[in-house]
């Protein structure tokens, strides 16, 4: 399974222990800040890239987004369900926590 932690700080106790315990059981994780991840809307379908990349082929995304950028982090969210990607906590909850 691949997988895309979102996360500011890779260096994060929190973040590093879901990206090892990802790796423990045979998935591939990947850690992602969601503030330099595009949001891209056209006819052929809802994209992200992040840097050069597009993000594509993930199964699973855990979002671990702080208060301080809710809004955007919410959107990046978003746009994986959109693309049919399962996300351990959905957009409307990230909201209403």
């Amino acid at each position: 399974m691949k997988i895309a932690i979102l996360s500011r700080n890779p260096n994060l106790y929190s973040t590093k222990r879901l990206f090892e315990s990802a790796q423990e059981h045979g998935h591939e994780a990947h850690i992602i800040d969601h503030l330099k991840c595009n949001i891209e809307i056209e006819q052929k379908g809802p994209a992200l890239y992040y840097g050069e990349e597009y993000l594509t082929g993930f199964d699973a995304v855990i979002p671990r987004i702080g208060a301080s950028v809710t809004f955007f982090g919410t959107a990046v969210v978003r746009q994986f369900e959109m693309m049919n990607v399962f996300t351990a906590v959905n957009s409307r909850g990230i909201i209403h926590s």
